[in-house]
């Protein structure tokens, strides 16, 4: 018996049609835009059945004539708040990457086309409401906020628009799925871990890291620095603990190999790691390298470099 039971989202498969991402701008056509009344509109249609059993009862003129007024003013506002909400352009815009734990905003440019005013028009999904105003012919973007709980892809879903304008005794709603996604990276590891050692190269390049031929300067210290490469004269001064830098040439070519992970720690322990180390290395301006199983990418430096170890990261054996 139970097994016939429609879940929720089966029940809106059913009558709202399947879950697939729609490419491209999409177009609130009036077969696509839905309305019912809310609490107060049902209260306030009690309320009028009420007045109309009255005035029949006690044959009361003034009586049929504010129940009719108020419920053709309920019939207008019908009109109005699926007007308000119909015929609307939203278009799917950017999404920055983030790390697993983190709020993923989607961009939505929701356009007003028609030659009026629209108000209080609302997109939520999961309880989390963003709520705009367009003027004839203009559009805004909205950012709607989803949590990114785990690393790889993430897609919107379904997210609801809807509207209470005029006088909150409608609403008229409709769902879009826009066809984008969020690439959420690994959530780094919390644990204070120093880099990997690097390993000296041949190349002749001169680069800021741990060498000792040239001093190059001083950065904030980092719990992974070597103790003896302290400015302590400075920490003495009040100056708080800063690192010496210096640049030299043995080529701090770092890798961050796989293999040297502990072997207890499971796949996504070991991804938080390597994605926290990856941050600290870019921080530091070193050459890096990413070895998982199956996968290598040379040494390199930069911001380039540094998102293609990420992605690498995040989308590890999906």
């Amino acid at each position: 018996m139970f097994e016939k039971i429609l879940s929720r989202s089966e029940f809106y498969n059913a009558f709202f049609g399947p879950r697939r991402p729609e490419p491209g701008t999409i177009f609130l056509r009036q077969k696509r835009v839905y309305i019912l009344p809310t609490r107060p509109g049902l209260a306030f249609a009690m309320a009028l059945s009420l007045m109309l059993i009255g005035s029949i009862n006690y044959n009361l003129s003034l009586g049929y004539i504010l129940t009719f007024l108020l419920a053709s003013m309920a019939l207008v506002a019908i009109l109005h708040t699926f007007r308000n909400l119909v015929h609307l352009h939203i278009t799917p815009g950017r999404v920055e990457p983030v790390f697993a734990g983190e709020t993923a905003w989607f961009e939505l440019f929701v356009e007003n086309r028609a030659g009026y005013d629209r108000a209080s028009i609302s997109l939520w999904h999961e309880g989390k409401t963003r709520q705009c105003d367009l003027a004839s012919g203009c559009g805004t973007t909205v950012s709607v906020p989803i949590a990114a709980k785990q690393r790889g892809w993430l897609a919107p879903g379904r997210i609801t628009v809807d509207t209470r304008f005029p006088v909150g005794l409608l609403r008229a709603w409709s769902y879009i799925q826009p066809d984008m996604r969020c690439l959420v990276y690994p959530k780094p590891d919390d644990a204070l871990l120093p880099l990997p050692q690097a390993s000296a190269g041949a190349g002749e390049k001169r680069v800021a890291g741990g060498g000792s031929d040239d001093f190059a300067g001083l950065r904030p210290y980092q719990a992974s620095d070597s103790p003896r490469h302290i400015h302590w004269k400075a920490a003495a001064r009040g100056q708080g603990l800063q690192t010496k830098v210096f640049s030299g040439r043995a080529a701090a070519e770092l890798w961050l190999d796989w293999n040297l992970l502990p072997a207890n720690l499971d796949l996504e322990t070991k991804l938080s790691r390597l994605t926290r180390w990856a941050l600290l290395a870019d921080q530091d301006g070193l050459r890096y390298g990413l070895r998982l199983p199956g996968l290598e990418l040379a040494p390199d430096a930069g911001e380039a470099h540094r998102l293609a170890c990420l992605r690498e990261l995040a989308l590890y054996e999906l």
